[in-house]
């Protein structure tokens, strides 16, 4: 837990509600302390540093709750893999993939998912004169504007003016080197869960969650963590919900992933939008994934008894 990345607390989070967690299913847990400049720990406090591959070595499993990029772009899961050592979470391409928003979108295109439409920009070709055009042509305001890497809704601004656009791609440019400048679609923003191997289902769907953001405001970083968001079990029933399902799962697989997920999607009338999947989605006591778990009667010791259990059969 932890990590160099801008989702370091977040990491610390989930990664002790994960130690907790264990203990209750008599796992023999402890906590692995990857420092903000790289440097590894055992024990969660700052002391000697140790080598990623000696702390590997003495270990069955690894627990993978580093979120954001390190953790959640595959180059941990590269260490992982590199020592032998089981571990949860999506493999090295998949965990990579997933974390591009840029690729990972043409990549829902290709397997047949919906998403909105975008202007991709890197910071060392940004052209405020073209690219506002290319924007404009793209979609009347409001526009969302995220770094291409990064989670939690780290960096992401809406703009709802030119001037404002500017502003916003020049804030994620300071989380990013690549951003996306996405069309703002209206709609139900909901999320859902894909666990595999869970009621004979090989890629188990969650009942989706709809994220209720304080009235004027927008999921960002901010109201994620707290506490104003409302979370309620989806409102949809039926062959919306099998298509909800069908999507996450989609997007699960289109990546490579494995394990679990957690896409994130706005339903616009009967059409899906698929805006990005999280390989490792918080497990904090207000995680969206818990919770939907819990609605299937999964509470959280059993879930990660669950993923353990995974990463040591595909291991």
């Amino acid at each position: 837990m932890g990590g160099p990345s801008s989702e370091h607390d977040i990491s610390l989070l989930t990664g002790r509600n994960v130690l907790i967690g264990l203990t209750q299913t008599g796992h023999n847990a402890h906590p692995v302390y990857i420092a903000e400049n790289g440097n590894w720990f055992l024990g969660s406090k700052r002391g000697v540093a140790f080598d990623p591959i000696d702390i590997c070595s003495k270990f069955d499993v690894m627990f993978n709750a580093t979120h954001g990029e390190y953790g959640e772009d595959g180059r941990l899961s590269q260490v992982f893999e590199h020592c032998r050592v089981p571990f949860t979470g999506s493999g090295v391409a998949a965990s990579a993939l997933a974390m591009n928003k840029i690729i990972s979108r043409e990549i829902f295109m290709q397997a047949g998912l919906r998403v909105p439409r975008a202007v991709p920009i890197r910071a060392d070709e940004f052209d405020p004169k073209k690219h506002m055009s290319q924007i404009h042509r793209m979609s009347a305001p409001p526009w969302v504007v995220k770094p291409a890497s990064r989670g939690s809704s780290v960096g992401v601004s809406i703009a709802q003016t030119f001037q404002q656009l500017e502003e916003a791609i020049h804030h994620a440019f300071l989380y990013d080197k690549q951003i996306l400048v996405e069309e703002y679609i209206q709609g139900k923003e909901i999320t859902c869960g894909v666990l595999e191997n869970v009621n004979g289902e090989r890629h188990h769907a969650l009942h989706p969650i709809e994220i209720i953001p304080p009235e004027g405001q927008f999921f960002d970083h901010q109201v994620k963590y707290d506490g104003s968001t409302k979370e309620m079990p989806a409102p949809f029933y039926g062959e919306m919900l099998r298509q909800i399902h069908s999507a996450a799962v989609t997007a699960h697989t289109a990546l490579g992933c494995r394990h679990y997920s957690r896409t994130d999607m706005i339903v616009k009338g009967t059409k899906i939008y698929v805006l990005e999947l999280n390989t490792l989605p918080g497990l904090t006591s207000e995680s969206l994934f818990p919770k939907a778990a819990r609605w299937a009667k999964l509470e959280l010791p059993d879930l990660l008894d669950h993923l353990i259990q995974l990463a040591v059969r595909t291991s």
